[in-house]
């Protein structure tokens, strides 16, 4: 089985903190607040330099990525940075509150989120006309992913509880969600982040 190249795994917990896992919902509010400003800003700023054209996604650098690829085939390796330094705090963020980890979520250190998405080749690896049709050929996913949302949330509260009484997050229900985090990433990556053509495999694992 051939490796995707977004790659995405969790370090498993040998032991949760009950403490701070029961009190995971307030002790994230500061963070989420960090995260609601740096989206809310890069929109504002966004609008301000590039009016209508410069939608985003979550704060990734959305619209001006495709138009860069579509007319230049370049993806600014500025742009590239930024989208990976957010996707990487989204997702420690999201580790965080789905209590996977109980490291306080990092702006810049990966801590024990590891999330490889290589930079493109954008005349060699991407196809200029793709991403004008990319989120309709991701409507599957798109579909799935909405269920596996829902199975993310239930699989945390019970975990939540299993968690208060042993200390322990179930190793099966980790690999679920982690492996939900890692679809969803990907999909990311292929609609969005615009980093590779190469379509996303309706798996969990690697």
């Amino acid at each position: 089985m051939t490796l995707y190249p977004v790659q995405f795994d969790i370090d498993y917990p040998r032991k949760s903190n009950r403490v701070t896992v029961f009190f995971r919902l307030f002790l994230a509010i500061p963070v989420v607040i960090l995260l609601m400003l740096l989206i809310s800003s890069t929109y504002t700023t966004t609008a301000e330099n590039e009016s209508s054209l410069s939608t985003t996604f979550l704060g990734i650098i959305f619209v001006p990525t495709v138009l860069m690829i579509l007319v230049r085939q370049k993806y600014p390796k500025w742009w590239y940075d930024w989208n990976m330094g957010l996707t990487k705090f989204l997702m420690r963020v999201a580790s965080y509150l789905l209590l996977l980890r109980d490291e306080y979520p990092s702006t810049d250190e990966d801590q024990a989120v590891h999330v490889v998405i290589p930079y493109p080749d954008v005349k060699k690896d991407l196809n200029r006309w793709l991403p004008l049709v990319k989120w309709l050929l991701a409507i599957p996913h798109l579909i799935i992913l909405s269920l596996l949302s829902v199975a993310m949330v239930l699989c945390s509260i019970a975990a939540w509880f299993v968690i208060l009484f042993t200390s322990r997050y179930p190793r099966s229900i980790f690999d679920f969600v982690v492996g939900s985090l890692r679809w969803s990433l990907r999909v990311v990556a292929y609609v969005f982040l615009l980093t590779t053509d190469i379509y996303p495999p309706f798996r969990l694992n690697d």
